[in-house]
């Protein structure tokens, strides 16, 4: 068999791996979402090929789903305790998404209230909200990977229909990051920035001057949110508190220490 044979039959597997998977979650009663090369594929036609897929799940679900899939012979894992497992069939591998790997954003019935219905591989189900989908992504900003050009596109694709007070609500106390991304997208899209609604841009460039010459009474930095490796620094040699331990951030200091430690060599 050639390989272009071969990659056919390998994607053939992978395909029907992920749609019995979605099918058993609904018999199960177990929600999810699709989210990840999927999701952005819908909402930006950007098609990416990717070697998992991506659903996210309930936080308080990732117990019951991984048992579930196990009955059904499958192997799990749960590779990041505080936000990611996976389910492996063979070399083709599901993502199960729960939380962001800083400890936010959080997966609850919220985030299902939002999700439209969609076709994916044939099967109706719930896909990801494009509020969520920046929410998340907004916060990733490692040395070897930035989601900023996939916020973007989503902001570029989806200005229309996105719930602005509902995104700004997302981020809450860390409304800086959703700015910077505003900002950027101003700078890589001219011609389309008038497509952000100036209420909500005025809202946020009012919060920054309002906070103009003040500073923080806690030395904090909450640069660990944004990259587990690159303000290392700031907390170990600087004595700056590291952001990740609050309690908003569900994650025990020995799984932010693990996740931690997985950063990658430079």
């Amino acid at each position: 068999m050639n390989r272009t044979m071969t990659d056919a039959v390998n994607l053939n597997d992978a395909v029907r791996f992920y749609r019995e998977s979605m099918q058993l979650l609904q018999r199960e009663g177990v929600p999810f979402m699709v989210g990840g090369a999927f999701s952005m594929a819908l909402y930006t036609g950007i098609a990416r090929n990717t070697k998992d897929f991506d659903l996210l799940v309930r936080a308080v679900d990732v117990d019951l789903t991984l048992e579930m899939f196990r009955r059904h012979g499958y192997r799990t894992e749960k590779t990041h305790p505080h936000w990611l497992a996976k389910i492996f069939q063979g070399e083709d591998l599901i993502d199960i998404i729960y939380r962001g790997g800083n400890g936010l954003c959080e997966v609850d019935d919220s985030w299902f209230a939002r999700a439209p219905t969609q076709e994916v591989l044939d099967v109706s189900t719930k896909v990801c909200a494009p509020e969520e989908m920046i929410w998340m992504k907004s916060y990733i900003m490692e040395r070897e990977r930035y989601d900023g050009a996939d916020v973007a596109h989503l902001l570029l694709n989806c200005a229309e229909r996105i719930d602005w007070s509902h995104l700004v609500q997302r981020f809450g106390p860390d409304w800086r990051v959703l700015l910077s991304h505003l900002v950027l997208f101003g700078f890589v899209y001219p011609s389309e920035r008038d497509r952000i609604p100036a209420a909500v841009v005025g809202d946020l460039t009012d919060r920054l001057r309002a906070e103009a010459n003040t500073a923080a009474s806690e030395r904090v930095c909450q640069g660990t949110l944004l990259s587990r490796a690159q303000y290392l620094h700031d907390v170990r040699a600087q004595g700056l508190r590291d952001a990740r331990l609050d309690e908003r951030c569900r994650m025990t200091k020995a799984e932010m220490e693990e996740w931690t430690a997985l950063r990658p060599r430079e």
